[in-house]
């Protein structure tokens, strides 16, 4: 669904479409592509990100 990949809030969506977010999500959650780049620099910016752990960490 193109409003679910243009980032509009699942809650929105669900609200134009006249579904609950659940039904929204089960029906359209494999379409949403893309997103994640943008959403990974949201983060970082915010400093939300968390750190790496692990072997080969840093």
């Amino acid at each position: 669904m193109k409003w679910l990949n243009d980032g509009i809030p699942p809650a929105q969506v669900a609200e134009w479409a006249g579904n609950s977010v659940a039904v929204l999500l089960a029906t359209y959650a494999r379409c949403i592509d893309g997103q994640l780049p943008d959403l990974k620099r949201r983060l970082e910016a915010a400093g939300d990100l968390p750190e790496a752990e692990g072997p080969g960490a840093g």
